[in-house]
């Protein structure tokens, strides 16, 4: 039986034939061959045959234990059906649901060890432990016995069905040999469109107003813009649909944001921009609140402020024409505090929940901006980051 110290491909195939009889010397060397080219010539023939014989079923010795059919990320190709690999998560998408003839549930993290970075995908239970909360970014964990697959750019990802394995915080693992998400990060000044994808972090400069669309299928979509910098520079960033959803609400200028496997494009004036889908990670950290009270509004300029005090009279609701031609919705009620009234109108989607407040009633207004009225007199507006909140 071939040890560690003493393995060499021939001694590998000599093992595998005589626990698979059935097997023909050349059909083994046909499938090291098949391995070696989908591997780029990056990992050694013994490691290959150890592979092909875990699938096979074959246990080779590895010194004192099973050989475990474990790749570095780096060196993680598509078609492996018995792939252990092991990493340091550093992003968590959440569990999402599907229906059909069989419904079921997936969910996936991405991992990262020296040499890369892959994305793991958790069909049914094993998508618990996403579930439950179990798995989080920073812990280390094996997963084992997956499968791989191209997904829709071609890049290798792991898949982990029924007889796969997931172990947290694995044993006889040093966690300072798995790198953090600070190894990966880019500075804005050195994306180039050829890296297709990146993790960038930053400080949100501006968001603009999200806006819906119609997809050639007649279904709704949603985007959502923003700009966002570093030491270094800007860069627009751009969230879709569900993204777009799950960032607005907290999304605001001043807040940190983390987004990981973000896609390079090319604006339609000729510069690099971020897009962001389902297939990026993003959080984000929410600027400390800018709390003021109202009789320092005393001029324009106040922006991304919060807010407190209570209503002080009936919403007044109706609709407006914008500039732009549009016919939005707009509730306008006054607020006060120990120091003073303001006027506040609330926009398009805020105009409903303004409607429903009651004189008296204690509010805050997150993110809110001072003008100029119509009357001479500074006034509070909401944006679409705005938050309406009883206290």
């Amino acid at each position: 039986m071939a040890t560690e110290k003493d393995a060499t491909p021939e001694t590998v195939i000599q093992e595998i034939l005589e626990k698979k009889p059935e097997l023909s010397k050349e059909q083994l060397l046909t499938r090291l061959s098949v391995a070696r080219s989908m591997t780029g010539g990056l990992i050694a023939d013994v490691a290959l045959l150890k592979m092909i014989a875990a699938e096979l079923g074959v246990e080779i010795a590895n010194g004192d234990e099973t050989f475990s059919h474990r790749l570095s990320l780096g060196h993680l190709v598509t078609g492996l059906r018995n792939a252990t690999v092991t990493g340091r998560v550093i992003a968590v998408y959440p569990v999402r649901t599907f229906d059909g003839a069989k419904p079921g549930k997936f969910a996936s993290v991405t991992i990262a060890d020296n040499d890369g970075t892959v994305r793991v995908i958790m069909w049914n239970e094993k998508a618990d432990v996403v579930e439950s909360g179990e798995l989080q970014v920073g812990q280390i964990v094996k997963f084992a016995h997956g499968y791989t697959k191209a997904d829709r750019f071609g890049a290798a990802e792991l898949h982990l069905g029924d007889r796969s394995q997931i172990e947290l915080n694995p044993e006889n693992v040093k966690p300072e040999d798995y790198p953090t998400i600070d190894r990966f990060t880019v500075k804005i000044q050195e994306i180039k469109l050829e890296q297709k994808n990146v993790t960038l972090e930053g400080t949100v400069k501006d968001v603009y107003a999200s806006s819906t669309f119609t997809r050639s299928d007649q279904t709704a979509g949603k985007v959502l813009r923003a700009k966002v910098a570093d030491q270094t520079g800007e860069v627009a960033v751009v969230f879709w649909n569900e993204k777009a959803d799950e960032v607005e609400p907290k999304l605001g200028r001043g807040s940190q944001i983390q987004i990981v496997n973000a896609r390079v494009k090319l604006s339609q004036n000729g510069e690099v921009e971020l897009h962001v889908d389902l297939g990026a990670y993003v959080e984000v950290t929410e600027a400390p609140k800018n709390l003021v009270k109202i009789d320092s509004l005393n001029a324009e300029g106040f922006s991304d402020i919060c807010v407190e005090g209570e209503v002080a009279s009936l919403p007044v609701s109706k609709e407006v024409n914008t500039s732009k031609g549009e016919t939005v919705p707009l509730t306008s009620f006054d607020l006060k505090d120990e120091t003073g009234v303001v006027r506040v109108t609330a926009w398009r989607e805020h105009s409903e929940t303004a409607s429903t407040l009651v004189m008296g009633e204690k509010i805050a207004l997150d993110n809110v901006y001072a003008k100029m009225g119509y009357n001479g007199k500074i006034e509070l507006a909401t944006r679409s980051t705005t938050a309406i909140n009883r206290i």
